[in-house]
């Protein structure tokens, strides 16, 4: 018979299986505890730490567990590891010495490393057609290996080279070009090495037809957008050309440009384009702010293709504070491989500035088309309406000193403009050219004779990852013996949002005996601007602009000067700037100025 448990019995079991369910949490965080390794590298260059350190293999055990067995054993393979990563750099006499101590339940790892005197190239031997090295694109890629002469080997520029002067053979129509010989030989013990390298580059092909898939236009308008004619050696660069042009076009939602180089015969390839039509009509609308322009709304209608043969037709109508317009354009596409066409319009102006006020109706007819890189347009503008000039916010328009106008011109005009950008959303590297030119006949049709010149240009590039310098210029000239006839778009006026910050739109130029801001026959602006971004999207800038209107030789520059903020939203980049004039007793104080839009 079992006796039973007397009282104390059942004491000290209740304990135990208290104690018991206390101490397995203490187990399970004893075999959870975390025990990482930080490893800690030596004596290598600041360019090499980084693919040393991720060449050991105990870096991977930063944040994870891992067992004082697992550490010495990765330990001991630590030292060839660090020399098998320093020897895509040329370093194959490395030595490393290293220790390993435990703090508190984590492991420190110390290899130092003594690099030793690197590998470097002594010859540079290079077998290539002459046919092909005269290319310009493929002697650039051909020196960019050779320049590795008594220079530290280094494989991943090596590579990088290499396989740079493969492309540039295809990319120039050597689309059978075989790499027939590669090789790097290394002599350790006089630290040098010497590299081979030979093309077989094969035939030289040319472009056959160009076919075009899902296009809506009839045959043949489309050849307007190709840069090369059949038999033209192959060229990866005008391929792009193809590309681009037509997705400038804007007639397209899908472009893709494909050589069949699969089916090429006799070395001639012919090249697929691959299309799918955007939407026919698009509508555009809604509110914007400018301080040139005050608050407003623009609404508009583009038909991208009214029928087969491409002709296109845009309309838009804004209503702001200060500006109200009303245009039509229709362009007709013409044949030929320089995007030549025809375009019409015409323009109703009311503008108010804070110094001018006019209403104008524009008519134009010109024709455009590509020009040795650049877009030349050559036309003729009739221009007819009244103005005001001298006027001051709030005044009447009979105060005194106001000059009032009624002008009919009709004059030609030429205008060449060229940008080159790397992005268009957020340039990095690019700028923009614009250049005109404009004279009456005599005063046939017109009610006074003038000439005049003017140009703008931008330039734009990233000196680090997260900052860009931008500079901007603008100047112009006007020969006129009646400059009072003249409306204020023929005039030049400085200040403003893409002039001199600090000042408001229109306000700096020559004064009339009231001292009223009248325009100027001449404009010189410069500027100078850096942006820092410090996310992605957000970023700030200082900037400095300089420049007037004037007439004669009496050019005396204002100056603004101010910070800003830039925000490339989802609607594009944002510009916010504060800018106040330097040195002018004249006007102080600050000015906002908001600009919405491109860089270029």
């Amino acid at each position: 018979m079992r006796p039973k448990a007397t009282l104390t019995t059942y004491r000290h079991r209740c304990l135990r299986r208290r104690l018991g369910l206390l101490t397995l949490p203490l187990l399970l965080l004893n075999t959870l505890a975390h025990a990482g390794v930080q490893l800690v590298v030596e004596g290598v260059d600041d360019t090499l730490k980084g693919p040393v350190t991720a060449g050991v293999a105990l870096s991977q055990y930063a944040t994870r567990e891992v067992s004082e067995a697992q550490v010495q054993r990765l330990y001991e393979r630590a030292p060839a590891q660090v020399k098998a990563a320093l020897q895509p750099y040329g370093y194959y006499d490395a030595s490393v010495d290293g220790r390993i101590e435990q703090i508190g339940t984590d492991w420190r790892v110390t290899l130092h490393v003594t690099q030793g005197e690197p590998v470097r190239v002594t010859s540079v031997d290079v077998t290539l057609d002459r046919t092909a090295a005269d290319i310009p694109g493929i002697r650039r890629a051909e020196r960019a290996i050779e320049k590795f002469k008594d220079q530290p080997l280094n494989d991943g520029s090596y590579d990088t080279a290499r396989d740079a002067l493969s492309y540039a053979l295809t990319a120039n129509g050597f689309l059978d070009a075989r790499l027939v010989t590669r090789r790097v030989e290394v002599n350790r013990g006089e630290h040098s090495a010497a590299i081979k390298l030979a093309w077989d580059v094969g035939q030289r092909y040319r472009y056959g037809q160009v076919h075009f898939e899902g296009s809506q236009f009839r045959d043949g308008f489309l050849d307007r957008y190709v840069p090369f004619k059949s038999g033209d050696y192959f060229s990866q660069g005008q391929l792009l050309q193809l590309q681009q042009a037509l997705n400038g076009a804007d007639y397209f939602s899908v472009v893709n440009v494909l050589p069949n180089i699969d089916d090429a015969k006799h070395g001639v390839v012919d090249v697929n384009v691959q299309l799918a039509p955007a939407k026919r009509t698009i509508y555009t609308g809604g509110p914007f702010i400018g301080t040139d322009t005050g608050l407003g709304v623009r609404g508009g209608m583009e038909r991208r293709w009214v029928n087969r043969r491409g002709h296109k037709w845009k309309n838009e109508l804004v209503l702001a504070q200060r500006l109200k317009t009303l245009s039509t354009l229709y362009s007709i596409p013409m044949p030929g491989d320089n995007q030549r066409s025809f375009n019409f319009g015409a323009n109703f102006r009311d503008a108010d500035t804070a110094t001018s006020k006019s209403r104008t109706l524009e008519l134009v007819a010109n024709e455009s088309r590509l020009w040795h890189g650049w877009t030349r347009t050559i036309g003729l503008h009739a221009l007819s309406g009244t103005f005001t000039v001298g006027k001051k916010s709030g005044e009447k328009d009979n105060a005194e000193g106001l000059e009032h106008g009624r002008s009919t011109l009709f004059y030609p005009e030429a205008s060449l403009s060229r940008k080159k950008v790397d992005n268009p959303t957020f340039v990095r590297d690019g700028w923009s050219i614009d250049l005109y030119a404009r004279s009456t006949v005599g005063t046939l049709l017109s009610d006074t004779s003038f000439s005049q010149l003017a140009a703008d240009a931008k330039w734009i590039h990233a000196f680090t990852r997260r900052d860009r310098l931008i500079l901007r210029g603008s100047a112009g000239y006007t020969w006129t013996d009646d400059f009072d006839s003249l409306p204020p778009q023929l005039r030049f006026f400085a200040g403003g949002d893409r002039s001199v910050r600090g000042y408001g739109f229109q306000t700096i130029g020559p004064r009339n005996s009231f001292g009223r801001v009248i325009g100027g026959r001449s404009q010189l602006v410069a500027s100078t601007e850096v942006e820092h971004y410090f996310t992605k999207n957000w970023g700030m800038a200082a900037f400095v602009d300089a420049g007037n209107a004037f007439s004669g030789v009496d050019y005396r520059p204002r100056v603004g000067a101010g910070l800003g903020v830039r925000w490339l939203s989802p609607v594009g980049m944002i510009r916010v700037d504060l800018g106040t004039p330097i040195n002018d007793a004249r006007n102080h104080g600050v000015e906002l100025h908001l600009v919405i839009g491109p860089d270029l």
